[in-house]
């Protein structure tokens, strides 16, 4: 199954700078409680922002690079792909979550199952935005609020189009 899951202020910022615009702790826990002993598959930038932060891929979890250089280096363990079809194809059998950037969001809103979206109630003035989550497609099948932010599920309503 794909996933994604992405944290997003009001005005659909994601980031600034490729880095993450606000520090929500509890944003952090959420991310690894759901991602934990799953396949994280991620942008370069994204993948090199984690390494700059973390000094390591994020641990427990199998790490996927999508990259348009075929000679990205990576540590042992994280895989890499030139062409997100080619990894959509070979990962089809795991449980999967999208986790960024921008580019890679765009181009898997349309391709995956259920988005966990952490809607940040700012609005951040940013360079990296996520794309519109359309209501027709997405239904909101769980919430939890809390002060400043809201953790968010959503299934696709329609059938997937390119499945």
């Amino acid at each position: 199954m794909f996933s994604l899951i992405a944290a997003v202020a009001d005005n659909n910022c994601i980031g600034i700078k490729n880095r993450i615009p606000w520090n929500i702790p509890e944003d952090f826990q959420y991310f690894k409680k759901t991602t934990l002993g799953k396949t994280c598959l991620m942008g370069q930038a994204t993948f090199e922002s984690i390494i700059g932060y973390l000094g390591k891929p994020l641990p427990g979890r199998k790490t996927v690079v999508l990259s348009r250089d075929p000679n990205f280096k990576v540590p042992t363990g994280v895989r890499v792909f030139n062409d997100l079809d080619k990894a959509f194809a070979e990962l089809k059998d795991e449980d999967v979550f999208i986790c960024g950037g921008a580019s890679i969001y765009k181009q898997t809103i349309n391709r995956v199952d259920i988005l966990y979206i952490t809607h940040v109630h700012q609005i951040i003035d940013g360079d990296t935005f996520f794309p519109k989550i359309d209501k027709n497609m997405w239904h909101e099948v769980w919430r939890e609020d809390h002060k400043g932010f809201s953790f968010v599920i959503y299934r696709r309503i329609i059938s997937n189009p390119s499945g």
